[in-house]
């Protein structure tokens, strides 16, 4: 899997400078930002690619570190003035209760085993501190698309294992976290032409009709 991400880190990247990546990018991080309660401190990216919510979180003001296993996202990230290291989710290189917010999107869709992960996002919170997790949800209809395809075509979502809303909140709370919460947007297929209507339902419906989002969130706080 590394491998492959290195490949693709160009094209990847590039990704989000597209008409359906721009709305993508801005439907998810309305999403994730409106969710997080942590405003200030020290923060991790956990998968932070080429530095896409690195960067966001360092405008933010957060003191904020990224960490991946593909050099070849790394380079990117690094290239935009970001502190990012690589290193290994299952064993993060921090000790106990460095960070203020552990934040991690669309990584969890490639690893093994989950709550090994979850559990080292634990361990190197602080007491108070916040997780938040996104990924894609397998059971909407824009990921069923794209995974058909990838039948056809080698794309990151051969390679994927999706999740639902309450799939994500029992990982959180079985590692001990506290107010558990999941939303979700991206109701449409990518090729939907009209993305202001689809950015309306997506604000309207990302609490009550998240089983249906092809991007969910979930939050918890340590205790």
């Amino acid at each position: 899997m590394v491998e492959y991400f290195d490949r693709i880190a160009e094209r990847y990247d590039a990704w989000y400078r597209t008409k359906t990546g721009r709305y993508v990018d801005r439907t998810e991080k309305w999403l994730i930002f409106s969710m997080l309660r942590t405003g200030r401190g020290r923060a991790l990216d956990l998968g932070c690619g080429t530095g896409n919510y690195t960067l966001e979180l360092k405008r933010r003001g957060f003191d904020v570190v990224g960490l991946d296993a593909s050099e070849g996202m790394l380079k990117i990230a690094r290239s935009k003035g970001l502190n990012c290291v690589r290193g290994d989710a299952y064993s993060l290189p921090f000790p106990d209760g460095s960070f203020d917010l552990v934040l991690s999107v669309t990584m969890f869709e490639f690893i093994h085993e989950p709550e090994k992960v979850i559990s080292e996002i634990h361990r190197v919170l602080r007491p108070g501190g916040e997780a938040v997790v996104g990924t894609m949800n397998g059971r909407s209809a824009w990921f069923l698309f794209k995974r058909l395809k990838s039948l056809f075509v080698e794309t990151a979502y051969r390679y994927a294992r999706f999740y639902t809303p309450s799939e994500l909140e029992e990982l959180l709370r079985g590692a001990g976290f506290e107010e558990v919460e999941s939303a979700g947007v991206i109701f449409f297929p990518s090729f939907w032409p009209f993305t202001g209507l689809a950015e309306g339902v997506d604000r309207k419906c990302h609490r009550k009709c998240r089983n249906l989002a092809a991007f969910v969130a979930v939050r918890g706080r340590k205790v």
